[in-house]
């Protein structure tokens, strides 16, 4: 079986949040499973690309709207992510490393599906699927069923992964005319609210939808961004499928990003070393538990909650605790987290940022792990921490509810709430600190969720069983 992925993030390539873990995940473990799994995406001039060799596999050229644009397709040489990796690249257009935020944003990903068109459209063979990863490939299933040119393309399957619909691309009617001719009596198919929406468009058109987690399915039915009532609509032809993890990049006993490796048998030593070796370089005290959030400043993430969490913490315990707190996105936010690193720097470090090894290194560290999310499509945080011994505390929503069971539930090795609140965060800080005063079952849950499989092999043979009930 042959599965093409088409992604606007691919880890290590260019990476800004779980889309690109996964998608630089899943094809490795499906090609270990026997597929044939690739994985398009489009060409930023990031590190990966320029400290890597590349082949030119195909030139073509696009119209985007009234304007004509050359595009090359590059292949990585030495198949370095145990996939083949394709690079969709459009000079004058997708320029630069910035993966998004650029002011020509519908522009760079309109031309860089209609380039996947081209390029998948002068095949000699099709792939068995087309994989489309969240709304910057959502125009694709349109453009695969409906659009004049490619109508060779129509019966190849396609899937549509949802990572989180809080994003959904919309644009005006009036750009349209970027998209290859279409038969006007599908347009019903890219509307919703009476705007052109890539999610919407790939929710009706492709043959197949996935979310990263089965309850986050069950919450887009309720909450989806206005796209309620269609996730109802189309409810049938969805299933949620958890995301996993790559166990071979994370580690504790191989992690070369930590100081001290470590295995679950010496997961007291391991994470006591390099809990020490973290609290010298932020200057905090290593005798007391540790807190960590690791993720983007955002509202979804609930990271506005963690300054006033972390006072009200601190005053509880007498400042018996600290934080570190690694991260960017909403200025705000930031200033806010610079605020309680400025009024409780004895107990409190915020890096403001993005470092793949630092969070490595505070997994390793760290007792506890924050995730306070208002949404929460799948979440790996959890599972990344879990796998170095460190005991996730989070909002039950999403992903993390099927990933975290409450350690008051039978079988738990977590810690739950439930309201994204200041007052939930704050008690649930305190039952950690709870189990922390109790170091052998501490000990003891650090061992256990050590052990627990959160890796791909699972999840990409659900994905393999998806495929094949896909039948032209």
């Amino acid at each position: 079986m042959e599965i093409l992925h088409v992604s606007a993030e691919c880890y290590p390539v260019a990476k800004v949040g779980g889309l690109g873990d996964v998608v630089g995940a899943l094809p490795k473990y499906q090609q270990q499973q026997g597929c044939i799994a690739k994985v398009v995406m489009p060409c930023y001039r990031t590190r990966f690309l320029i400290e890597h060799e590349f082949e030119l596999v195909h030139q073509g050229g696009l119209w985007l709207g009234p304007t004509w644009y050359h595009f090359n397709v590059i292949r990585e040489k030495h198949n370095l992510l145990g996939f083949d990796l394709y690079l969709l690249e459009i000079p004058g257009l997708i320029e630069g490393d910035q993966v998004y935020g650029c002011f020509n944003d519908l522009e760079r990903f309109t031309a860089f599906q209609i380039g996947v068109m081209e390029w998948l459209n002068s095949w000699r063979h099709h792939p068995d699927v087309v994989h489309c990863h969240d709304h910057h490939a959502g125009l694709i299933p349109f453009m695969m069923n409906y659009c004049y040119k490619y109508d060779y393309l129509r019966q190849i399957p396609t899937v549509f992964t949802i990572h989180n619909a809080q994003y959904q691309g919309q644009f005006g009617w009036d750009k349209a005319y970027y998209l290859p001719a279409y038969d006007p009596w599908k347009a019903g198919m890219l509307d919703w609210n009476h705007l052109i929406n890539p999610l919407a468009a790939a929710v009706k058109c492709s043959w197949k939808i996935t979310t990263v987690s089965p309850h986050y399915l069950e919450e887009l039915c309720i909450s989806a961004g206005g796209l309620e009532a269609l996730f109802r609509q189309e409810r049938h032809k969805a299933v949620g499928i958890l995301n996993g993890i790559d166990t071979q990049t994370w580690d504790p006993q191989t992690d070369a990003r930590i100081v001290h490796t470590f295995d679950a048998h010496t997961v007291k030593e391991g994470k006591l070393a390099n809990k020490m070796e973290l609290c010298r370089r932020f200057q905090i005290d290593e005798t007391k538990p540790l807190f960590v959030f690791i993720g983007r400043l955002v509202y979804e993430k609930g990271a506005d909650l963690l300054p006033d969490a972390v006072a009200r913490s601190l005053y509880e315990s007498q400042y018996g605790m600290n934080f570190i707190l690694l991260g960017s996105g909403d200025p705000h936010i930031e200033w806010l987290l610079r605020q309680a690193e400025a009024h409780h720097s004895d107990h409190c470090k915020a890096y403001i940022g993005y470092d793949e090894t630092l969070s490595h290194q505070l997994y390793a560290a760290a007792d506890f792990l924050l995730m306070p999310s208002r949404i929460e499509p799948c979440g790996l945080n959890q599972m990344y921490a879990m796998r170095y011994g460190t005991v996730p505390i989070v909002r039950a929503v999403g992903g993390l509810y099927d990933t975290v069971i409450d350690i008051g539930d039978p079988g738990g090795y977590g810690i739950r709430f439930l309201q994204p609140s200041v007052w939930d965060i704050t008690h649930a800080i305190s039952r950690a600190m709870h189990l922390y005063q109790q170091p052998d079952d501490l000990l003891d849950l650090q061992q256990r969720i050590m052990q627990l499989d959160f890796s791909w092999d699972k999840s990409a043979q659900e994905y393999l069983h998806l495929y094949a009930q896909l039948k032209p």
